[in-house]
């Protein structure tokens, strides 16, 4: 790993962090619509091997979609400072704790 991809790599693990802790609230879970003849949404959590559900109809679907959607934005950041990390690793380049 050349001396300018380990700038690239801290720099993009900079606006990684940065990014994870502007992200807000986070749930893991998914929003569902359920119902035979009246859908409704839910939360639906799936935890210990059962399913949990709340009801949120149309006023709380979106907060709880927003959630949900930077549950999965977190784990995306994750995933890809993982990578990052592993690349620096590999190149013997100790990184710090902020990064």
């Amino acid at each position: 790993m050349e001396s300018t991809e380990i700038v690239v790599a801290r720099q993009r693990l900079a606006k990684l962090k940065e990014e994870m802790t502007g992200l807000g609230p986070v749930m893991r879970g998914s929003v569902t619509l359920l119902g035979k003849r009246t859908k409704q949404f839910y939360f639906s959590l799936n935890k210990g091997g059962k399913t949990h559900l709340i009801f949120l109809g149309k006023k709380r679907e979106p907060i709880a979609r927003s959630y949900s959607d930077n549950h999965k934005r977190l784990l995306e950041i994750v995933d890809e400072m993982t990578l990052l990390h592993m690349a620096l690793l590999k190149a013997n380049v100790v990184t710090s704790e902020n990064s």
